[in-house]
This record gives C-alpha cells, structure tokens and sequence, in this order.
C-alpha cells in the first residue's frame, strides 16, 4: 500500500516538475518581447498581429527576418509591403489567400509556367493598365449566379428549368 502511494506523490511530482507534462496549452512561442531588436525591426508590420500566430508561421517569419539583411533593396521593399499587406488582411482574407497559393501549386507544370508568364506581362503594364484588371466589390463570379434547380422533392419534373447559359 505505502508502495503505491510513493508511487502515486512520485507521479505528481514528476508531472509538476516537467513543464508541458500534463494538460498545459502548446506554446506559441517564441514571444514578441523575445525577439531580437533586429527581428522586431523587420516584422514590425506583424506586431500587432504576432500574437495570434501559430508556432510554424511564427518560424516561417522569423527565416524571412533572417534573410532580410542579405536581401537587395528591392527585395527588402517587396518583403515589407507584403508584410504590410498581409496585417491588414481579415482572418478570412488570408485563408482565401492561403488556398489560392495552395491551388497553383496543384496546376502542371506546364500551365504554371504559363501562368507565370500571364503574370510577368501583368506586372509589366503601367498602373492605368492595371487597373483595368480590378474587380469591383460588388463583383458576383458567374458559377454564383447561376439559379440552381430546386430539389425534386420541392417541385414537380415538369416544372424544371434550365439557367441560360453565361
């Protein structure tokens, strides 16, 4: 009996004295307060938004921010603005943007390249050009237009109309 309580207290005690041991939350360090001056200094824009991060984009920022002094000019600019942007983006902005990059990375190989190249004219043309290109807010894409057929269940065969066509 006095064995299994030993047994027990030594359990607990081991289970206090390792931190994470026992139900404790995942750290999503490391904190801001514990970047480097350096560090805050590049991923200033994401300060507000450090916090929030998960571990890994946590990492992914800080290689970013590891890289940067070895960055040209330019590419510094690029990385900032697009951290810049990135902060103002809503938290269902940046999943639309995460799936986005993640689908182009399902196209062939082939078609990327020519994608790439769809983009590289793009990015060539002067801004009056660009802007061409927007798309308004109250922009509704064609697949979400089209009237669906109700259920069968709601109306009768006879009944079924098809959408125009677009």
């Amino acid at each position: 009996m006095r064995g299994r309580i030993l047994a027990v207290v030594a359990a607990l005690l081991l289970g206090f004295a390792v931190p994470g041991a026992i139900g404790a939350p995942k750290e999503k360090a490391p904190a801001w307060a514990s970047l480097t001056a350096d560090q805050q200094q590049v991923l200033a824009p994401l300060s507000g938004e450090w916090g929030k991060l998960t571990r890994d984009q946590k990492t992914k920022w800080l290689g970013i921010a590891k890289r940067y002094p070895a960055m040209k000019s330019e590419e510094q600019q690029r990385a900032q603005g697009r951290m810049q942007r990135w902060a103002k983006l809503t938290p269902d902005q940046r999943r639309e943007a995460r799936e986005q990059y993640r689908s182009i990375g399902k196209v062939a190989p082939s078609r990327r390249e020519e994608l790439r190249r769809y983009w590289a004219e793009y990015q060539a043309l002067p801004p009056h050009e660009k802007r061409m290109f927007d798309v308004p807010p109250s922009y509704v894409p064609p697949a979400d237009r089209r009237q669906r057929a109700p259920s069968p269940k709601t109306r009768p065969h006879s009944a079924y109309v098809l959408p125009a066509p677009l």
